[in-house]
């Protein structure tokens, strides 16, 4: 078995009736069994997670305790039990970035929370895996450049604002137009869809967007893969098929492999009908990547 999924079982968390459910990482983890060996990752340290947020929010993560107002931006009913899930997400992205460097291609079952800024969460997000992978990494020596690719259906704004000034990350966000988040923070390079846009538009604007991507000349991708751009998701609009999805899947992976650049691939948002549903699609993402036919 050549290949590795991260994932830990902490990641489910039973919160009652949510459109986001956790459910989907267990049931797209439990899909790559046939093919790859699930890897726990371990949880980053508080000061590993001052590397990418403010202390006062680092404080609020380790402790799962918010304010009321902290609650209500982060949309979820926040526990110590759904803080330790988040924490140990950017431990999962740190591993699969460190899979991604070893071998090509990294696989996390989970990750991905775009929306989370440096002293604050939003829209499901408390920790930015994303961030915090790049961050440790050049913490711990190494001269990266680092590229976010982030197709998820919203904008990548927390993620946006983290490497705002940093001439060493490009940040490319290709999102629905007129949806969550209101207010929008400017990446590298945003590219806004219209609603309905559909496949063959969708994945032309990709390549363009991949295309300026690789003129950066990237270390390392880190890619938000979320399914949110399927036709029956719940939030978003874009109407992609299950054929167009792994079509943009595709072009990531090709363009990757092209230029030699590993990726570490991150789940993110997916709203689909059900639970099932949804892990359908990240399973699928995660099986293109993992080169399984």
């Amino acid at each position: 078995m050549n290949f590795r999924v991260v994932y830990s079982p902490r990641y489910e968390v039973d919160y009652g009736e949510h459109v986001f459910s956790t459910d989907k990482f267990r049931l797209a983890a439990e899909m790559s069994r046939s093919y790859a060996a699930l890897i726990e990752p371990t949880e980053p340290s508080r000061e590993d997670l001052l590397l990418v947020h403010g202390p006062d929010w680092v404080e609020k993560l380790m402790t799962g305790v918010l304010s009321p107002a902290d609650t209500a931006r982060l949309e979820l009913p926040f526990s110590a039990d759904i803080a330790r899930a988040h924490r140990l997400a950017a431990g999962g992205t740190l591993l699969a970035a460190r899979h991604a460097l070893e071998t090509g291609v990294g696989l996390h079952a989970g990750g991905g929370s775009h929306h989370a800024f440096r002293d604050h969460g939003e829209g499901y997000c408390a920790v930015n895996d994303i961030a915090f992978a790049i961050l440790k990494l050049r913490a711990e020596g190494m001269a990266l450049r680092a590229a976010v690719v982030d197709l998820d259906v919203h904008q990548g704004n927390g993620t946006a604002s983290l490497f705002a000034d940093d001439p060493d990350t490009f940040t490319f966000s290709m999102h629905q137009y007129g949806i969550y988040p209101e207010i929008r923070r400017r990446s590298s390079l945003d590219v806004e869809l219209a609603p309905g846009i559909g496949d063959a538009a969708y994945c032309d604007k990709l390549r363009h967007g991949l295309k300026t991507v690789m003129d950066f000349k990237p270390d390392l991708v880190i890619y938000q893969a979320g399914v949110d751009v399927w036709e029956h998701d719940r939030l978003g609009g874009l109407k992609l098929t299950e054929a167009g999805i792994l079509d943009r899947d595709r072009a990531v992976y090709e363009t990757c492999l092209l230029n030699r650049v590993p990726v570490a691939v991150t789940l993110g948002g997916g709203y689909g009908p059900t639970p099932e549903d949804t892990a359908r699609l990240h399973a699928a993402t995660l099986k293109l990547f993992a080169r399984i036919s």
